[in-house]
């Protein structure tokens, strides 16, 4: 029998609902395009089209949607958080988002790991401010405490002239070393993704 393959979730943690512009959407779909052609099956979803109520449970109540995210998180292998660099920080949306994942750390599987251990993180940032690196640390950090494993250069970013209005979605053609930053968190996520599906990590005991 085959194996299932692959998939990968984006959460796009722009400001901005559907069906304005993104460039945090737009870079999404450069980092899916790339998983789809390593085999991996991927679905986009943009945050704030969704209510997210603020809290640190996996159903917060009032018309929280975030419990129909979580399933889609749950089901994975590979989540990518897409996020603008607003003053220096990730968005609001992600750091909601992060706060939500938080519940995880209390849930675990039937050997003992973390609910989310055996799962891969990317994050993709954009933005025409200085603090992609900074950014990037932040989520993965978040991420990586939740269980999530960051793969090699499993990054990718775009940052536009500080204090300019050129964004990502405003390019005419995608700078080499960004193409080649995404082609590679892509590729090595679905790598070590796979090797997490055929080798999970120990029990805990």
């Amino acid at each position: 029998m085959t194996a299932p393959a692959l998939s990968a979730l984006a959460l796009v943690c722009s400001l901005k609902r559907s069906p304005a512009e993104s460039s945090s959407e737009l870079m999404a779909r450069h980092v899916c395009d790339n998983l789809g052609a390593a085999g991996v099956g991927t679905e986009i979803l943009r945050c704030a089209d969704y209510t997210i109520e603020p809290g640190v449970e996996t159903d917060m109540g009032g018309g929280d949607q975030w419990p129909e995210i979580r399933k889609k998180i749950l089901a994975t292998d590979i989540l990518l958080i897409a996020t603008p660099v607003w003053v220096g920080h990730p968005s609001s949306i992600t750091q909601r988002v992060l706060e939500r994942l938080d519940a995880e750390l209390s849930n675990t599987d039937d050997a003992g790991r973390p609910i989310l251990a055996g799962k891969v993180a990317l994050v993709a940032v954009v933005g025409n401010e200085d603090g992609a690196h900074k950014t990037i640390a932040d989520v993965f950090q978040g991420l990586n405490d939740m269980g999530y494993s960051i793969p090699a250069q499993g990054c990718t970013y775009w940052n536009g002239e500080a204090m300019q209005g050129v964004d990502f979605k405003d390019l005419d053609t995608v700078p080499e070393p960004v193409v080649g930053a995404t082609a590679a968190a892509a590729r090595n996520a679905a790598h070590l993704a796979g090797l997490l599906r055929a080798g999970p990590y120990p029990r805990y005991e």
